[in-house]
């Protein structure tokens, strides 16, 4: 792996964002320097490397395309939309250049029906205001199928977060805080760029 953060966040520049984003999905992606600095401490934490990993709500899959880079052994990249699976395809299509792994399984399916067991977990859920409870479906199937996970929430449903994750069995070991560009690009957005104060919660099974 000879890929450092720089060149992780300037790769993830490259890839396509979604076309037409949806207000109801909450479709806001990460952006490439939150997504660099993030996996790339998985990676320095050995949490990736030579790992099974999925990346739930992949969206058009910058943290599933991080964590190939990074050298992740496979990579399942769960997403509902198909419109956002297609620009998915077309980002893995940029890997065709690069010497990194490129084992991955797309899974057209919500999050509730997720099955496959695996080391780690990737997940920027919808933070649930517009779908109530999207970002406790995403935790519970990340509690039930991974032993670390890294999942993105918005910072004032942080004792929520932190409650789930001791229900569950798991303590947090890190945090990261992170202020959130959501950019115009739906029709109730007021300001050309919005920032929202997001955490990001490294996770860990207690018993692993």
């Amino acid at each position: 792996m000879n890929m450092r953060q720089k060149q992780l966040g300037i790769f993830l520049s490259k890839l396509k964002q979604f076309k037409d984003p949806k207000a109801w999905a909450e479709q806001h992606p990460t952006e490439p320097d939150i997504a660099a600095e993030v996996l790339w401490f998985a990676y320095m934490n050995r949490d990736l490397e030579d790992k099974v990993v999925a990346d739930l709500g992949a969206g058009t899959g910058v943290l599933g395309i991080s964590a190939l880079l990074l050298g992740a052994k496979k990579v399942y990249f769960l997403e509902k939309d198909p419109d956002a699976i297609k620009i998915l395809k077309e980002n893995l299509d940029l890997l065709e250049n690069i010497e990194t792994p490129t084992h991955y399984e797309i899974i057209q399916a919500d999050v509730l029906s997720f099955d496959v067991k695996v080391d780690l977990i990737l997940e920027n859920p919808p933070f649930g205001t517009k779908e109530t409870h999207a970002d406790r479906d995403f935790l519970e199937k990340a509690v039930r199928y991974g032993d670390i996970i890294y999942t993105f929430h918005k910072q004032e449903t942080s004792e929520f977060v932190e409650k789930f994750i001791i229900k569950h069995g798991f303590k947090a070991t890190h945090h990261f805080d992170f202020a959130f560009p959501l950019k115009n690009t739906m029709p109730h957005h007021k300001k050309r760029i919005q920032r929202i104060k997001v955490g990001c919660w490294r996770i860990q099974r207690i018993n692993l």
